[in-house]
């Protein structure tokens, strides 16, 4: 890990980058954990057309700060283009991803195979999701949601109504 030494202390900054259409209770407990273990954790909310969101990405800023007010190490802005580009603008010395199945490890290798590859100063750190939510995903979310289904398992309490609202326009 590259520490940048800042006037006597140690600044660790990681950056856990993706989509967060909605953020799930899996995406927040892996943002607590990581958030334990570096000085700034930056959360990076991706346009991604490809995913065709249902929240803005100024929409999802507000969700994520809503659910994550109370760490005080955790930051949350939007970037486009390249996740390493846009962690050397901000410092990071590693990249957080979460894992939740062996199909999720044979994609994120690649990717942080290519990210190291871009930029050698920034490493990928992996967190398997807890078991609870194994499961969960943005897109389930927005599924159960979009039949009026209980999402309690699948998005913090503070969201749950921005999601059925989204889920009611969508309609």
């Amino acid at each position: 890990m590259k520490n940048e030494y800042n006037g006597g202390v140690i600044v660790r900054i990681a950056l856990y980058p993706g989509t967060f259409d909605p953020v799930t209770l899996g995406h927040l407990d892996i943002i607590k954990r990581a958030a334990g273990v570096c000085d700034k954790l930056v959360i990076g909310v991706l346009p991604n057309s490809a995913k065709h969101p249902w929240f803005t990405v100024e929409e999802r800023i507000e969700l994520i700060k809503k659910v994550t007010g109370d760490l005080s190490n955790v930051v949350v802005e939007s970037f486009d283009g390249l996740t390493v580009d846009f962690g050397r603008k901000i410092g990071a010395s590693v990249i957080v991803r979460g894992l939740r199945a062996i199909t999720d490890f044979e994609y994120e290798l690649q990717i942080a195979q290519i990210n190291h590859k871009l930029n050698q100063d920034i490493d990928t750190i992996f967190f398997t999701t807890s078991v609870e939510y194994s499961y969960v995903s943005s897109s389930i979310a927005k599924e159960v949601a979009k039949y009026n289904g209980d999402i309690s398992g699948l998005v913090p309490a503070p969201i749950r109504e921005d999601l059925f609202k989204k889920a009611r326009e969508r309609s």
